[in-house]
């Protein structure tokens, strides 16, 4: 009799994850990790921080995932350089570019998210970036070397990232931002307006409300940014802007998708046997108001990457799992924790001119969502306050004199 074959799209954090927790919940079956990179699947975070900063730090190895010994260890078969063209639901196979058809018991598909396009003349200049994989990384790094003044478009977390590491290797950094306000999808205004004022005195040029008309090249390298704030003299232009799901491969296999793969609480997508994880998903999260979003973390793709596991070894696991984030800029270590839809108040624990303080997210008296600026006991026990449905009083969370463990009790 013939083994249970698990075949998993992506080889990011989610697909990763994924084999390795199958193997932990003693699935004995056969694994294929399909990956369509050429190394071994790596941390993604360091990629705009470190890895950038000090290619001696930030070493091939030390980003891997997982050493290679391990993918012999555990008996999961990693094709890396490896696409799929077509999924077929009903013979249950998944044909590969090179023309090799595979059928699979059960497919797990983690296939992460690709760079939202900027709609502008002139992206197409050597000079103009994006940052989503370690080879972006690699040119991103070179580039610098050879260049004193960058432009950031977009001012979210890989944005700011990146204008960090910029600045940090003695850059002329310019942010712009089409919104009022920075990470103006993420957190609080707030929060906003204090990662901004960071940001500045750090030496960072950061336009809110501003709008690109074009991208200006000379001998087919980038020149300048063309704004309604004037030319911005630009010898490298990083664009991040958001991103779009990977989800063509499953909508043409007529599995529901709608910003992202459609999937329920199990992970299972519309397609028997069939289920999606990570960046790529879309779910019911309670803690969005039920909503269906999708989450870009890695937290959230290591938690549904073992809801799969444990689902496809019979044991009915949900995903409910408080989110969370983090994000290093500078000095400055922003988390997350819980997701700040629908709340109308906010309580600040701490102090704001020291730099070290946390904005507690109400909707009306119950507590959703915590941002915290270097403080990470503030962080972790918010964690725990969400997971149990505490919520404590206002005034106890704003007295810094309240011990914040006490409340979990």
């Amino acid at each position: 009799m013939n083994k249970q074959r698990v075949i998993i799209v992506g080889g990011g954090h989610a697909g990763c994850s994924c084999a390795k927790a199958l193997r932990q919940e003693n699935f004995n079956g056969e694994i294929i990790l399909i990956s369509n990179e050429s190394e071994l699947p790596y941390h993604r975070p360091p990629l705009s921080k470190s890895f950038i900063k000090d290619e001696e730090l930030m070493d091939q190895a030390k980003l891997y995932l997982q050493p290679e010994a391990f993918y012999e260890k555990y008996r999961i078969d990693l094709r890396m350089n490896t696409t799929v063209s077509e999924i077929d639901t009903e013979l249950k196979a998944v044909k590969l570019y090179h023309g090799e058809t595979l059928h699979y018991d059960d497919l797990v598909l983690a296939m992460g998210t690709r760079a939202r396009p900027l709609p502008l003349s002139g992206v197409e200049l050597d000079g103009v970036m994006n940052l989503r994989t370690a080879n972006d990384a690699r040119k991103i790094r070179e580039h610098l070397k050879r260049s004193q003044h960058v432009v950031i478009v977009g001012g979210g977390f890989i944005g700011l990232e990146l204008a960090s590491t910029a600045r940090h290797l003695g850059k002329n950094v310019t942010v712009l931002e089409n919104m009022h306000r920075i990470l103006g999808r993420a957190v609080a205004p707030i929060i906003s307006d204090y990662v901004t004022l960071v940001h500045r005195s750090n030496g960072i040029r950061v336009e809110l409300d501003t709008y690109i008309s074009e991208i200006l090249g000379e001998d087919g390298h980038v020149k300048s940014v063309v704004c309604d704030r004037g030319v911005i003299p630009a010898d490298l232009v990083l664009v991040g802007v958001g991103a779009l799901p990977n989800s063509d491969l499953a909508e043409q296999a007529g599995i529901h998708c709608e910003n992202g793969i459609v999937v329920d609480e199990s992970m299972r997508t519309s397609a028997e046997h069939v289920f999606a994880i990570g960046d790529c998903a879309n779910h019911e999260n309670p803690f969005a108001g039920n909503r269906h979003i999708r989450l870009e973390s890695v937290q959230n793709a290591n938690d549904q990457a073992l809801i799969v596991a444990k689902n496809l070894m019979n044991q009915k696991a949900s995903y409910h799992t408080v989110p969370w984030f983090w994000t290093d800029q500078g000095d400055v270590r922003l988390q997350m924790t819980g997701l700040s839809f629908d709340t109308n108040d906010y309580v600040v624990r701490g102090d704001i001119e020291t730099g070290r303080f946390s904005v507690f997210h109400y909707a009306d008296d119950r507590l959703v969502a915590i941002d915290s600026v270097n403080q990470p006991v503030d962080h972790m026990i918010a964690r725990k306050l969400l997971e149990a449905k505490i919520s404590p009083e206002k005034a106890k969370i704003a007295d810094i004199r309240t011990n914040l463990k006490t409340l979990l009790s």
